[in-house]
């Protein structure tokens, strides 16, 4: 080979050579500015996410979403009335019984009438009230039912209206008016009238032969709930004097053992709660009429 061909070899080698290495250093020089080859990526749409907002696993969100709220849970809802089976206007034997049921447990103080009348009403919305029944003063059949759950089935004299004990003679004249404890010794009884209206009637003893109770017409001139006889040293609740010592009082001996005994003098009452209630009622300065009829 001459000369001249080994240096044009040479010189081509050479050649090939530094285009190699150029070449090498322009892929290196577009990973550096991170350029891959191949095709330039399609331009991003306005409003389209970039590639480093996208999901890096097929399937994932692109951003989290936001929860609901859960809705808290329902409370019970409140109860409502049922059909009116009686209410203010009505008359009849289911009212009657209605009436006396109530008063057995102490909801109705009034006479059993078979009126369903404003005292009804009050009373059925009384009951009503205490036992978280809607309240309407209208009787429906919750009401019913919670009430016959309670009581027993009233008795000819409940539903009559007249008292179990002593029946009462007529009205003295002189309880027909104003604010009157009347007490009855044929009968013994004591009614509380106002204004010629019985609104209580209860059996009374009396003082024995030695010391009788007094008759005539007298003033409530001193009450004491809680009294003892500074005499006799015996209790005298809810005691209402109306002459000297004698007073209207509640007696434990009485309501034990009823006429077998006798007071010194004073109007016992057997009932305690009837007695309680017209110790409320009864104010200093009413009238008390003692007298046979």
């Amino acid at each position: 080979m001459s000369r001249r061909l080994r240096r044009l070899l040479i010189v081509s080698v050479l050649s090939l050579l530094l285009s190699t290495t150029a070449y090498g250093a322009g892929w290196a020089a577009r990973l550096v500015d991170g350029a891959w080859p191949g095709p330039a990526p399609a331009a991003r749409e306005p409003g389209a996410p970039a590639a480093r907002d996208l999901p890096d696993r097929p399937g994932a969100p692109a951003t989290t979403p936001t929860s609901a709220p859960i809705p808290a849970p329902a409370g019970p809802a409140p109860l409502r009335p049922g059909p009116r089976l009686l209410g203010p206007g009505d008359d009849g034997a289911e009212v009657r019984e209605l009436q006396a049921r109530l008063a057995q447990i102490d909801w109705f103080d009034a006479d059993v009438t078979g009126h369903y009348g404003e005292v009804t009403e009050a009373a059925v919305r009384g009951f009503q009230a205490k036992r978280q029944i809607p309240v309407t003063g209208e009787v429906d059949r919750r009401t019913l039912a919670r009430l016959h759950a309670m009581t027993r089935e009233p008795s000819a004299a409940e539903l009559s209206g007249k008292p179990a004990g002593n029946a009462a003679g007529p009205l003295d004249p002189r309880c027909r008016t104003g604010r009157v404890l009347c007490v009855d010794k044929t009968t013994r009884t004591l009614r509380w009238v106002v204004d010629g209206e019985v609104l209580r009637t209860v059996d009374t003893r009396f003082g024995a032969s030695g010391t009788p109770t007094r008759e005539g017409t007298f003033t409530v001139y001193r009450k004491s709930r809680d009294h003892v006889s500074s005499i006799y040293g015996s209790p005298m609740p809810y005691a209402m004097f109306f002459d000297g010592g004698q007073a209207v009082h509640y007696s434990s001996d009485f309501a034990a053992v009823g006429y077998a005994g006798a007071s010194h003098g004073c109007v016992n009452v057997r009932d305690l709660d009837a007695i309680a209630w017209l110790y409320d009622q009864v104010q200093v300065g009413d009238r008390v009429v003692v007298a046979w009829s």
